[in-house]
């Protein structure tokens, strides 16, 4: 009995130390990878402690040998841009790791949040654009949305797709226009790393070591460091918090216990809302829970008896939806998916019929949010009661309640670079592009410091030098304000434009094509095309007009200022039937802003206000939704928001 235990615990120790009995490979290195062309390329694993690896490449043999961790790791000459390959990786096994259909090309990384995120699928071409995506020369791998307390070594999983059919509708839109224009001017393969996570905080995807250096978050990470147990802990305590909100919104909220989808329900203590809208924006800031919308709609005798559609745009984020007192649809946790549901014909009754939402929201914005156009009754391509206006509602859980805070990517920094960044270095990339900035607006004077960090940081960490960084300006979002007024939007896009001065920078300007009720612009086209210009100029050197104009200086001349312009191209214009400048806001002594009158000198804008006799300050598409700048340049790239004042704004000092 005594040699079999000794025979077990070697058995056992033996195992135990035996974890890489074959070659692992991280899981980027797989089937359709695109390889970076014209710098050495990074190739590393795991194996058994000190085993001699192989790896095999157009025609070229590399060695070397694992270290005492079983970790491996060697270097690809420079190679031209071309494929398909394979690729071989030998060790003491017999049979070799084959990777195949191997492009070489330009790799670039995609991070940030929703609207990097953000899919083919849930535009409003979505059916267009597989049916034209033959480009099998373009490549996106989107990593599995994941969290750590610490390095992990590999990501969880993901696989490389060609941009052919119905493959795109799982790209991130943003990130496939780029790579297509990319693609369509330089003709060599184009490789996507997709790394990004909707609604998450910038400094989240920055290592520790960096995060540190901010002093804002230097106790958390270090905390962090200290107990990472202490995640897992937070996870389940997060999880028990949701399943008791959960309780409350599906079983005890107030308008499910009186059921307020039936018909004969008194509705004279309800309030009245303009939909489409974000219910934040109109008399419910900070709501998140449930609210009821109702509607009573008369449909023409002629289509009784038919089935019809109801459509209601976008819906964020759940809704459940009652047609004079019956369930006919319900979407859950879908915030981008407009809401088409069937009227079955035998729900329809001749004069008044009553139509109740319950939207559900649990976190952000919520509400009916889409187009006025997408709300209606129709058949066919006919429309037959418009929706869009009044509706009575009623806030059935949210005025008494806080929402759980679930444990996610923004409960600590350094969670997703962790899990999601780390595990990729140092795959061999040209760049990256990066489209986030809303989760952190609040605090847009702590961006100025978080989001360079966050650059240096990877470009550390990636050791391949200043590689180039692009990102996307805020666009414009939320109502149109009547007068100038302070705007953290406005602060956050001040702090990217700050951001330019670090080297190989730049910046899509987007301003123009933002929608007010809106989070997420559904034109990523022009997102992914103004970046693809800014990588044409950053990344590859041509000599194009790719920034968007920027202020350069200001002069005071009596009652009026002269504004000049730096990177106006072939000159400046203004986008207005009637040749009007508008954006601008003009300010004397005592720091409040008027609108202006602006017209052009040339190049230069001329600002004034006939009530400001001695003006010191301007300002430019200052505004959480400036929708009326219309200064652009003559390629058509709008002017980038600015002001000259550095008065403190209203983000100052928030951590």
């Amino acid at each position: 009995m005594k040699k079999i235990t000794i025979y077990l615990t070697l058995l056992l120790f033996w195992s135990d130390n035996q974890s890489f009995a074959k070659i692992i490979m991280p899981k980027i290195f797989a089937d359709g990878m695109v390889l970076q062309r014209d710098i050495p390329v990074p190739i590393w694993g795991w194996a058994d402690a000190n085993e001699k690896i192989t790896v095999t490449f157009l025609g070229k043999r590399y060695t070397t040998k694992a270290d005492n961790n079983g970790k491996w790791t060697l270097k690809l000459a420079e190679m031209k841009a071309g494929g398909a390959f394979e690729m071989t990786i030998q060790g003491k096994e017999k049979e070799a790791i084959t990777i195949k259909n191997i492009m070489i090309g330009e790799v670039w990384i995609a991070s940030g949040q929703s609207n990097m995120e953000w899919k083919i699928d849930w535009l409003p071409y979505k059916n267009t654009e597989p049916s034209l995506a033959n480009f099998s020369q373009i490549r996106m791998f989107t990593v599995p949305r994941e969290l750590s307390a610490k390095p992990e070594k590999d990501i969880t999983g993901g696989t490389w797709q060609e941009a052919v059919g119905n493959n795109v509708k799982d790209f991130s839109a943003v990130a496939y226009f780029f790579a297509k224009e990319l693609y369509k001017h330089y003709k060599i393969p184009i490789g996507i790393i997709n790394t990004s996570w909707g609604g998450t905080i910038a400094e989240t995807w920055i290592s520790a070591g960096a995060a540190k250096q901010i002093p804002d978050f230097k106790a958390v990470v270090e905390d962090l460091e200290r107990t990472p147990d202490a995640i897992e802990k937070a996870k389940r305590e997060a999880e028990e918090a949701r399943k008791r909100f959960e309780e409350m919104v599906n079983v005890k909220e107030i308008g499910l216990v009186e059921k307020w989808w039936q018909n004969d329900l008194n509705t004279s203590d309800w309030k009245e809302m303009k939909l489409p809208t974000l219910w934040e924006s109109a008399g419910l800031p900070n709501l998140d829970g449930v609210v009821w919308f109702r509607k009573e709609i008369e449909i023409p005798e002629k289509y009784l008896g038919k089935d019809l559609v109801l459509s209601l745009g976008a819906v964020d984020d759940s809704d459940e939806t009652y047609f004079n007192g019956e369930k006919i649809g319900q979407t859950m946790q879908k915030y981008a998916e407009a809401r088409v549901y069937k009227i079955p014909a035998n729900k329809l009754k001749n004069g008044k019929n009553t139509l109740t939402i319950r939207v559900i929201d649990t976190g952000g914005g919520g509400g009916i949010y889409g187009k006025s156009e997408e709300m209606f009754v129709g058949l066919g391509t006919e429309r037959i009661v418009e929706l869009a206006g009044n509706w009575k509602y009623k806030v059935g859980l949210g005025e008494n309640i806080s929402l759980p805070q679930s444990f996610g990517p923004n409960s600590r920094p350094t969670l997703l670079y962790n899990a999601m960044i780390y595990p990729l270095v140092p795959y061999a990339i040209r760049g990256a592009i990066w489209y986030q900035g809303e989760s952190n607006a609040g605090r847009a004077y702590q961006y100025r410091t978080v989001f360079p960090a966050l650059i240096q940081d990877w470009r550390n960490q990636w050791k391949q030098g200043d590689f180039p960084f692009l990102f996307v300006q805020l666009a414009n979002f939320m109502k149109f304000e009547d007068e100038p007024k302070e705007s953290d939007w406005a602060e956050l896009r001040e702090a990217q434009t700050m951001t330019l001065s670090l080297p190989n920078t730049g910046m899509a300007v987007i301003t123009d094509i933002g929608e007010a009720n809106d989070i997420h612009p559904k034109n990523k086209h022009d997102v992914g095309k103004r970046l693809a210009l800014a990588a044409k100029k950053v990344a590859y050197k041509e000599d194009i007009i790719y920034s968007s104009p920027m202020y350069e200086s200001m002069q005071v001349n009596g009652n009026k200022i002269v504004i000049s312009f730096k990177n106006i191209g072939s000159g400046l214009m203004v986008k207005d039937r009637y040749g009007y400048i508008k954006g601008f806001a003009i300010a004397g002594e005592d720091k409040k802003f008027y609108w202006a009158k602006a017209y052009f000198d040339g190049n230069k804008v001329i600002v004034e206000n006939e009530s400001i006799n001695k003006p010191v300050a301007v300002r430019y598409a200052w505004a959480n939704n400036p929708e009326d700048a219309n200064l652009f340049s003559k390629e058509g790239l709008p002017v980038c928001p600015f002001r000259t004042d550095d008065w403190q704004g209203i983000t100052y000092g928030r951590k």
